[in-house]
């Protein structure tokens, strides 16, 4: 009998830590000898032990209600009752979100550095629930020591190309959460769209935000829908987002294109072109040679104009300024850039460019912020403070580190979602071949740099550009599974990544997918 009962509780056990499936994987993870379950249900306490963790408590509630239906009270103090405790705990790591979490028969403990860490904890402890909609829900015992990799962990979302609506942009900065990442690049004006409320200039919304066509199928398309399309975002939406981001302890990251893919925006003002227009918000995609006129002091004040409004409302010390893509011909042209570049003694118009960018960099550094770039920004030399973007590869981001500048990478290569995630896709998508094993064998930290170098890199972000990507499901199809791939090369340490034991973690992520509602690519490769 006895032995009966020792080979019943080892497959119950066996079974119990068969079911912790945590992506990103954390730095340590023990089982007890003897296993078991903490059991939540709508009666189970959360006890904010810290003072601020209302935001972690609420999302969990949150959670709590779309998904499974019901809410748990909320209490400052611990009664006899186990419960899930949030609190703060002393631990010593140079980034913030590091926590400790302990599961036992009084409940769940959570402990973070700070706010984020204990957030990031209830992460945690979302994805061991179980994944089939239950009023009980038995957690297994466990402890777990947990800390991010890197201090930069980003998602990209261009809404130019296409707009996306409040209520989804939210959603998507919750999966943004749910990964334990922490920064949501906002790709917010473009050649097809000034997605931004600019008070100072208002036709940037009314003429800017709207295009009178779009190009049906890929580029170069078989015709045009004619369709009026567009939007934008009031000043009013865009603090409710950022607002928003905050309690997830997500910053926004805004981008303001210059001194190319300015097409929407000459559109609005023709004055801030070389050659005056006529302009037009593009109905294609692709490079175009109407950029900001670099020798016409207008469009620096304009500019400027804009960041004074845009700046205040994101909290965020970065401002991307883009950079990237910026044809030179109609410089080449214009008396006004090549007096520039004589007054300047500039020898190219890629030194024009630098220019331009520098000046702009030093405007925005008074203002207390540092600018980000894609990597284009080196061409001609490189702004004095400025963080590079690497999407070109990696040999931008290994440029800027040898030259002692923060770089966050985000090769195409690796992790671009617009690109084709599997050989034979269902939808139109840009080309280009990443699958989620791609992205999950990705290195940001370069074997070219030194120590010292790799200290530059901040971390990585994932960019879904939108030319192809029409509605939300898209978004989604087009991000999962392989955000959560990239959330587990950011935040888990190196030693820890194994494809195949991520792969078998990835089946039951996928069943949190569909808990979710959440459209993914069911045949990722």
């Amino acid at each position: 009998m006895k032995k009966v009962w020792f080979i019943a509780t080892m497959l119950l056990s066996m079974h119990l830590h068969a079911q912790v499936n945590i992506i990103p994987q954390p730095a340590e993870l023990k089982m007890p000898e003897t296993a078991g379950t903490f059991v939540i249900t709508a009666k189970t306490p959360i006890i904010l032990a810290g003072d601020g963790l209302q935001n972690s408590a609420y999302f969990l509630n949150d959670y709590l209600k779309q998904v499974y239906g019901f809410t748990l009270p909320i209490k400052k103090k611990a009664g006899k009752e186990p419960g899930i405790h949030l609190n703060f705990e002393k631990i010593e790591y140079p980034i913030a979100g590091a926590y400790n979490m302990e599961v036992n028969d009084k409940g769940v403990f959570i402990g973070g550095d700070n706010e984020t860490g204990t957030f990031y904890g209830v992460q945690t402890l979302l994805q061991l629930l179980p994944t089939e909609k239950s009023s009980s829900l038995a957690v297994s015992y466990l402890s777990i020591k947990d800390f991010p990799r890197f201090q930069y962990r980003g998602l990209h979302l261009d809404v130019s190309r296409h707009f996306f609506p409040i209520p989804f942009v939210k959603r998507y900065i919750d999966y943004i959460a749910l990964h334990k990442m922490n920064y949501f690049h906002w790709h917010l004006t473009d050649d097809q769209g000034w997605r931004i409320e600019i008070k100072k200039y208002p036709n940037l919304t009314k003429v800017g935000a709207w295009r009178n066509g779009t190009i049906i199928g890929h580029h170069p398309g078989t015709g045009n829908d004619s369709i009026h399309y567009g939007g934008f975002y009031t000043q009013k939406e865009v603090k409710e987002i950022v607002e928003y981001a905050a309690k997830r302890y997500i910053t926004v990251l805004p981008e303001i294109e210059m001194p190319g893919h300015a097409s929407a925006a000459l559109t609005a003002y023709a004055n801030l072109g070389c050659t005056g227009g006529p302009y037009q918000v593009q109905q294609t995609w692709g490079v175009f040679n109407d950029v900001f006129c670099a020798g016409n002091d207008t469009v620096f004040t304009f500019l400027q104009d804009v960041l004074d409004e845009v700046m205040p409302l994101f909290p965020s010390k970065y401002v991307h300024i883009g950079g990237d893509e910026c044809p030179k011909e109609s410089w080449k042209k214009c008396p006004k850039c090549q007096k520039r570049m004589a007054d300047n003694n500039l020898k190219n118009e890629h030194e024009l460019q630098s220019y331009f960018i520098q000046r702009m960099e030093k405007y925005i550094n008074s203002k207390g912020k540092t600018i980000i770039g894609w990597d284009e920004i080196l061409e001609g030399g490189l702004a004095p403070n400025a963080v590079v973007m690497s999407w070109r590869g990696e040999k931008g981001g290994i440029e800027a580190a040898k030259q002692n500048h923060d770089v966050i990478m985000t090769p195409t290569g690796y992790v671009y979602l617009d690109y084709s995630q599997a050989k034979k896709e269902d939808s139109l998508t840009i080309g280009g071949y990443v699958p989620v094993n791609k992205i999950y064998s990705y290195e940001p930290v370069s074997a070219e740099l030194s120590e010292a170098e790799g200290k530059h890199i901040l971390g990585a972000q994932a960019n879904l550009w939108t030319e192809y990507v029409t509605n939300p499901k898209k978004v989604e199809y087009m991000i999962f599974p392989r955000v959560s791939a990239l959330s587990e090369v950011l935040w888990s340490p190196a030693t820890k990544r194994n494809w195949n034991d991520f792969e078998t973690r990835l089946q039951t992520q996928c069943k949190r997918y569909t808990l979710w509602g959440t459209n993914y690519n069911k045949t990722f490769e």
